[in-house]
């Protein structure tokens, strides 16, 4: 049975192939793909046609205007990164309330 870790894993990796390739290349997420991966698995995000553009720019590292694996997996972990600054915060202002 595969662990938590290793679930996690595989729930990312098939993320990008479950988007990758609707257009084009299917190694890739072009713009629309990546703003289709994002309004359905990150809803909460809530990120506009503007914001993906400049998204897009930020990780696009070799200027192909798509992302391939490589691209993605540094969007995964500024995401993760900024998540549990998130939720530091928030632990760090509960203790300051106790």
């Amino acid at each position: 049975m595969a662990s938590p870790m290793e679930q996690a894993l595989a729930v990312l990796v098939g993320t990008f192939h479950k988007y990758s390739g609707k257009e084009g290349d299917r190694y890739k997420l072009s713009k629309a793909e990546m703003k289709e991966l994002l309004l359905t698995e990150l809803p909460s995000f809530e990120v506009s046609y503007g914001e993906t553009e400049k998204l897009m720019g930020n990780l696009d590292a070799n200027g192909d205007e798509e992302l391939d694996f490589q691209e993605y997996a540094v969007f995964l972990a500024l995401t993760a990164e900024l998540c549990h600054e998130f939720f530091q915060e928030c632990a760090d202002e509960r203790n300051r309330k106790i």
